[in-house]
């Protein structure tokens, strides 16, 4: 248990520092991945779902508090984004910020994703 523990610090200590870094904001969809829309977009009651996941698979980087290590969801650099192009990310991650990739979730799920962070707009 206290090595998980150790192996987790390190984990996030390494991740802040990765996201922080010069490189972070170059992570950018390619244009045909970021053009896709959401074919859940007029199913906003399906952003339920989307929480659920999120509180089971992301909440531990992006859920705000003194522990976050990756940015919050509701800033305008992620809201500008498009559908497409969350979708990418959450699908692919991003090994220099030490986000996963999520693509062993079903793509409904990974679009149920991009909905709840939608709701997350200020």
């Amino acid at each position: 248990m206290r090595k998980l523990l150790f192996l987790v610090a390190g984990v996030a200590v390494a991740a802040v520092a990765l996201a922080q870094s010069p490189d972070a904001d170059k992570w950018v969809a390619p244009p045909d991945a970021a053009k896709k829309a959401n074919p859940l977009r007029n199913k906003p009651e399906l952003a339920a779902g989307g929480k659920k996941i999120f509180e089971k698979s992301c909440a531990v980087c992006h859920q705000a508090g003194e522990n976050q290590v990756g940015p919050h969801l509701n800033l305008p650099q992620t809201q500008s984004q498009s559908d497409g192009a969350l979708f990418w990310k959450i699908t692919n991650g991003n090994s220099r910020t030490a986000m996963p990739s999520f693509s062993s979730l079903p793509d409904g799920q990974r679009w149920q994703l991009v909905l709840y962070i939608r709701s997350l707009k200020k």
